[in-house]
């Protein structure tokens, strides 16, 4: 019978197809948290000592900040606009460190240069240099003894509260989506493994509520990569000076911690995880 109850799930389409696959996934849990993702989320303000402030979800500046930076040189955000975790890894980054912001969308890429130009100080600013590449090439761009310290790869993903909060989106959905965004997701995973340092640090996020686009990629890296090592808890930077403290308590997953609407007061989706690249 639940093998039947996938079937039919997967195989819907539209709003009826959407309701059904997510509430086969969270059971009961669904109608919670379906309502906490079509209320209001206030988004927090990062300043970053720029002439303006930033505005971004609670959950998303939690796990920028899980990325450990102290020591790192070289630090790659893969897919950074609109640009708020860009503005937390380089608000939180050494002195001597350098930011790599990569947007392949030269329209979203203008919205990124004028957010890290408006909220970031110029000293600052200028250890932040700006990549038109696609993500999932841009290990070919690099060459072997070229390689980072840390990696986000904020990946795109289903993003369901865009998608409960837009009849077009949501009339158009279908599980077939979803894993097309998998295999773009498993694209852009490969190119920043390659493109990490031994010893470095992969921080995996989407705020996608599939468990396919979320610990399922990484099972997928750990299964493929003997090298990788999943930090199961990563610790957030404090970002006090920043922002209003983050009264945040990630639920844990196989690899990595869920932030849920449902239980965050409207924070998130946001899911993450912390890989190490192990030095041979």
């Amino acid at each position: 019978m639940k093998r039947l109850e996938r079937a039919r799930a997967v195989s819907a389409t539209g709003k009826a197809g959407f309701e059904s696959f997510y509430e086969n996934q969270f059971g009961e849990r669904w109608k919670t948290l379906r309502a906490a993702l079509l209320s209001s989320n206030a988004p927090v303000e990062f300043f970053a000592g720029g002439e303006k402030t930033y505005f971004l979800d609670a959950a998303s500046v939690c796990a920028a900040a899980s990325l450990p930076l102290l020591g790192a040189t070289e630090i790659l955000d893969m897919c950074a606009a609109p640009g708020g975790k860009s503005i937390v890894l380089s608000s939180l980054m050494d002195e001597n460190a350098r930011l790599f912001a990569n947007e392949r969308s030269s329209a979203r890429r203008n919205r990124l240069v004028s957010s890290l130009d408006s909220c970031l100080p110029e000293t600052v600013r200028k250890r932040v240099f700006i990549l038109p590449f696609d993500g999932s090439k841009l290990c070919l761009e690099k060459s072997n003894n070229s390689r980072f310290d840390r990696i986000l790869l904020d990946a795109p993903c289903s993003s369901e509260r865009h998608v409960l909060l837009s009849e077009k989106y949501l009339s158009e959905w279908t599980h077939s989506r979803v894993k097309t965004l998998v295999r773009e997701q498993w694209s852009l995973i490969s190119s920043a493994w390659r493109l990490l340092a031994p010893g470095g640090f992969l921080l995996y996020s989407t705020c996608a509520l599939c468990e396919c686009e979320n610990d399922g990629q990484i099972a997928h890296l750990v299964k493929k990569h003997a090298d990788a090592e999943v930090v199961l808890s990563p610790l957030c930077a404090p970002v006090s000076r920043f922002t209003t403290s983050l009264i945040l308590e990630p639920q844990k997953t196989k690899f990595g911690s869920f932030i849920l609407p449902d239980e965050t007061n409207g924070a998130g989706p946001i899911y993450f995880s912390l890989v190490r690249k192990k030095i041979p």
